[in-house]
């Protein structure tokens, strides 16, 4: 199969809508506060109009800097980049201070006068490249500017540098307004990238327990299915059977790594064990306390299988008395519950029930744990052992998170 390959000028200024966006924003920023400046004045047209062309040469101007970042900087470090964007914004000072200075004579001079008393007596009034001195007694004294190509080269060097001086400010903060973004859009990128893979670590580890702990329930089922068929029990197979396949119908429908409700989770394992009391019908008892108000709760799906497989496995199957399997659940807080699974004779007795967990492989209990770790984190945890009063227990502590 052919891969088609992206362009490296595509791949380089993948980000020009954000360089474009900034540009225009920033001169436009000051364009406002020169119409702003400009109508403070008596001639507000004509210093809009000169503007105009200082506007267009500094957009043109920090698209310049822009692909120069771009070609000279895209692939190395912020500090590689603020180089360029430095290096790139002195230059664009010194083009636009020339430019200015070459194209004085193409700005229209201003008809806004500055009229002020100075401390001698006399009147001064300054428009454009004039000043007018008026005098009580003699005629007015005009005095005219020179041209900026009228100075003699060292003045003109001299002003070009100070004007190229107050543009390198512009120039160097969009450069760093530009740098600034685009490095928290790569951070911000980065972290998406870093919790997609984390989920898709997740989700593949969940996947993954669960497949584990299904070849485990199927080979205890087959297994029991086998005892009933050899001790002449068909009836009681045939049950079992039928509860099987309804039970496979619905573990099988859900998504590996997708939630349930409590509730749903209580009704597959009903499923479950009335397939085992086809199996041990005098000696299964089932004790389900699940409130109202926790049912909506959502957890990993069939988490609870390989426990109540255990149960029956290390409880019921290993004693001759009616063993009682309780499941419960609780509220611990407002934003936590806590779910127990427990096996125990039905008429008491401490010594009698095996508590015998420990006897198995214990891949259904560690799966357990470490599909509940993987869902929830530190939020949840998992804890087992022995009753004092006989018997085993298993609880599983987590958040309460529902749909709504």
């Amino acid at each position: 199969m052919l891969m088609m390959r992206q362009k490296p000028a595509q791949t380089r200024f993948r980000d020009w809508p954000l360089a474009v966006k900034s540009i225009l924003g920033f001169w436009s920023f000051y364009a406002l506060t020169v119409v702003a400046r400009a109508f403070l004045g008596t001639d507000p047209w004509t210093m809009l109009e000169n503007k105009l062309v200082v506007i267009a040469m500094g957009v043109a101007l920090t698209s310049v800097i822009y692909i120069g970042i771009v070609i000279f900087g895209a692939q190395g470090t912020v500090g590689r980049k603020t180089v360029v964007a430095i290096i790139g914004s002195v230059l664009a000072s010194i083009v636009m201070a020339i430019f200015l200075i070459s194209v004085e004579d193409l700005f229209r001079e201003s008809r806004e006068q500055f009229r002020f008393q100075a401390r001698e007596g006399f009147t001064i009034i300054e428009q454009g490249q004039q000043i007018r001195i008026e005098r009580s007694a003699a005629e007015p004294l005009v005095l005219t500017f020179p041209k900026m190509h009228e100075l003699d080269p060292n003045k003109r060097l001299r002003y070009a540098a100070d004007s190229a001086v107050v543009w390198l400010f512009f120039f160097l903060a969009w450069s760093a307004f530009y740098i600034a973004t685009q490095a928290q859009a790569q951070a911000l990128g980065a972290q998406r990238r870093l919790a997609d893979a984390e989920n898709a670590a997740q989700a593949a580890q969940v996947r993954a327990l669960r497949y584990q702990v299904n070849p485990h329930f199927l080979f205890n089922t087959l297994n029991s299915l086998s005892s009933l068929m050899m001790t002449g029990r068909a009836d009681r197979a045939e049950a079992m059977l039928l509860a099987l396949s309804t039970f496979f119908r619905s573990s099988l429908s859900l998504d590996p790594t997708a939630d349930v409700s409590l509730a749903e989770e209580i009704d597959l394992q009903r499923l479950y064990l009335d397939i085992e009391k086809a199996r041990f019908p005098d000696r299964l008892h089932v004790e389900i306390d699940v409130p109202l108000e926790l049912e909506p709760a959502r957890l990993p799906a069939m988490i609870l299988q390989p426990i109540v497989e255990n149960a029956i496995k290390y409880g019921v199957s290993k004693s001759r008395k009616a063993v009682v399997i309780r499941i419960e659940a609780r509220h611990l807080d407002n934003h936590r519950m806590v779910l127990e699974i427990s096996n125990r004779l039905k008429n008491g007795g401490k010594d009698e029930l095996p508590a015998a967990t420990h006897e198995g492989t214990g891949l259904g209990l560690t799966n357990v744990c470490q599909r509940l770790e993987a869902r929830f984190g530190g939020r949840a945890s998992c804890r087992y052992g022995p009753m004092t009063s006989g018997g085993y227990k298993v609880a599983l502590t987590m958040p309460v998170e529902s749909n709504g």
